[in-house]
């Protein structure tokens, strides 16, 4: 797809999305519209995003750049990151329509897995200033490393489309992060040692869903050893998409300084992927074969 087609074909979807998202309630009780439309400006970040694009500054520079005939009334780096960041809520209400659009809610398999988002150099943590009394401390074990910030949480059904996703200080319980991301699913999960936990086990049967996950090597395992095989090499899609949220869209980086610029952040990455996956399934590519979908 030409990158024109893709801007166009990103805009039509968030404006048509955006407007029966607002329609019973205005997006503003008062004062005077924006020049730059909202759909405009969530166009932009969402292609900046899939672009590599990462920093408001950055997304604003290419478009006034590259695009502004596309984009006339481009105003101010400021102006525009202010517009985008206070869109934070409708992006997380434009990621839900999309996760249910694409039927990722009703999949029978989904599949959870956590990972670290450094707010810091760990050397710096002792006296660093922001996010102070909300980052912690916490362990990474695929990278045999602790490191100071937040922990992503996220949850993907069976062709990778992100069902769910949460964020927590390093030091929060994977297990605890779990309850905020399952609510709406039903089935199997597959998780690894960090969800492990029979009364969670459980207390997820209750709600219909199947929590199974990898045992210590000090734990007998009485299930089928091709079962735990097939779990153990189905899940790695999770870490896929985590990889990709990681070098494509830059989720472990934090270049925000408060909650509410962080919350806006990870939305649009999470939304951006999203968005990818759902127009690789049109047309009819590999959900996540992100690289070649846009041609020059």
């Amino acid at each position: 797809m030409p990158l024109e087609d893709f801007i166009i074909w990103v805009y039509c979807w968030v404006d048509q999305k955006l407007n029966e998202s607002v329609s019973d309630t205005p997006l503003r009780s008062r004062g005077f519209p924006p020049k730059l439309s909202d759909a405009e400006v969530l166009t932009m970040e969402l292609i900046g995003e899939f672009l590599g694009i990462d920093t408001d500054q950055g997304i604003w520079r290419y478009f006034r750049c590259h695009w502004r005939e596309w984009f006339p009334q481009l105003g101010s780096r400021s102006q525009f990151a202010k517009q985008a960041s206070n869109l934070w809520a409708f992006k997380l209400v434009l990621q839900h329509r999309l996760t249910r659009a694409l039927g990722a809610e009703q999949d029978p398999v989904h599949f959870i897995d956590g990972f670290p988002i450094p707010v810091c150099l760990f050397k710096r943590a002792p006296k660093c200033r922001r996010f102070k009394g909300e980052a912690d401390f916490g362990y990474c074990a695929s990278k045999e490393q602790t490191f100071y910030g937040f922990r992503g949480h996220v949850l993907v059904d069976f062709h990778g489309t992100i069902t769910g996703f949460t964020l927590t200080n390093a030091s929060e319980d994977e297990r605890v992060a779990l309850w905020d991301i399952v609510e709406r699913v039903r089935g199997l999960v597959l998780g690894d040692k960090g969800y492990l936990g029979a009364h969670l086990k459980q207390e997820l049967f209750k709600q219909e869903v199947c929590l199974e996950t990898p045992l210590r090597s000090n734990m007998r395992d009485t299930r089928d050893p091709a079962w735990v095989k097939c779990m153990t090499s189905t899940r790695r899609l999770v870490e896929t998409v985590i990889g990709q949220l990681s070098e494509r869209f830059h989720i472990e980086k934090v270049w925000a300084r408060d909650l509410w610029h962080l919350t806006n952040r990870l939305g649009r990455k999470i939304l951006a992927h999203s968005l990818g996956v759902l127009i690789n399934r049109t047309l009819g590519r590999d959900p996540l074969q992100f690289d070649g979908l846009i041609v020059a």
